[in-house]
């Protein structure tokens, strides 16, 4: 009877004359981000990454949380991508695309490296899941919209300068004390005070001293 069990099992673990793989358990890290007036979101993001971890049978092989202004460099997050970069896991599990990406070009420098190292990525509230084919061409469209990212901003700073100009500021870098090198000694000459010339030429103080010395 033991004989025949392990032939029913054996049986069971060979489809079509060929042995079946066992599914790879996943180590999935989580990224739990928030900002600092907005912390009582904290346990929901986790709770719900650590249910979806559960229902794919991933194993949470590490959980960061940062709390921080979205201007500020994500020290956690990069903590998180030196275990990426170390093999240590597998998929990185997110709730909110801006919950790990600063702007559009940010999250695709960080999703192409992930990529590169074989990691997946998985964004809950975007239904974003790059360990599958159609996720995958997603990111294509985030390239997409990282390029128009960019040239809105370029854009915008060719219509800043343009403007500067129309309204006469003066743009490239700030004159140095230097250029009133003549201005300054005629001044001292005449006998006004250093602190006064550099109040007049509006310099520092260092830089009279300095080339009067």
């Amino acid at each position: 009877m033991a004989i025949k069990r392990a032939s029913q099992k054996a049986k069971s673990d060979n489809v079509f004359g060929h042995r079946r793989k066992q599914a790879k358990m996943f180590r999935a890290e989580l990224y739990a981000r928030v900002s600092t007036n907005d912390q009582q979101t904290l346990a929901m993001q986790n709770r719900a990454m650590r249910e979806y971890a559960a229902r794919r049978g991933w194993t949470i092989a590490l959980q960061v949380r940062e709390v921080g202004s979205g201007a500020a460099k994500r020290q956690a997050r990069e903590k998180l991508l030196e275990a990426a970069r170390r093999r240590d896991i597998d998929v990185v599990l997110v709730w909110r695309l801006d919950r790990w990406g600063r702007s559009v070009t940010d999250l695709l420098a960080t999703l192409q490296e992930l990529k590169h190292l074989g990691v997946g990525f998985v964004s809950l509230t975007e239904a974003l899941d790059l360990t599958t084919p159609a996720g995958r061409a997603m990111a294509g469209l985030l390239a997409i919209f990282a390029e128009f990212e960019r040239e809105i901003l370029r854009e915008r700073t060719r219509a800043g300068l343009a403007q500067a100009r129309q309204n006469g500021v003066r743009l490239g870098r700030p004159i140095t004390a230097g250029w009133h090198t003549p201005e300054i000694r005629k001044l001292y000459r005449d006998g006004v005070a250093k602190a006064e010339i550099a109040r007049r030429l509006k310099i520092g103080r260092t830089s009279v001293r300095r080339i009067l010395a």
